[in-house]
């Protein structure tokens, strides 16, 4: 028996029923007769590597934001004793 030849149609198909459906990749490798590590090839090579650029780039910006709020709220702490220990 020689090596199944999929077309990159078929292969981009078997990869969003793993990355957008969420199907388990033996579940999908058994329906299509596939082994499991073709799959897990072809996810490294189609899977939108742009998806996970832009999930990256949303942490760091999610991250920058949370440590700048940090901050302003650590000041107001900060603040807001200095007053009350003036007011007594």
């Amino acid at each position: 028996m020689g090596k199944a030849n999929f077309d990159d149609d078929f292969k981009r198909d078997a990869v969003a029923q793993i990355t957008e459906r969420g199907y388990p990749v033996a579940e999908v490798s058994q329906r299509l007769g596939v082994s499991p590590h073709s799959l897990y090839a072809w996810k490294k090579k189609f899977s939108g590597s742009s998806a996970s650029d832009d999930r990256d780039a949303e942490i760091r910006r999610l991250k920058t934001e949370l440590a700048r709020v940090t901050e302003e709220r650590d000041i107001l702490k900060k603040a807001t004793a200095y007053f009350a220990r003036d007011a007594k």
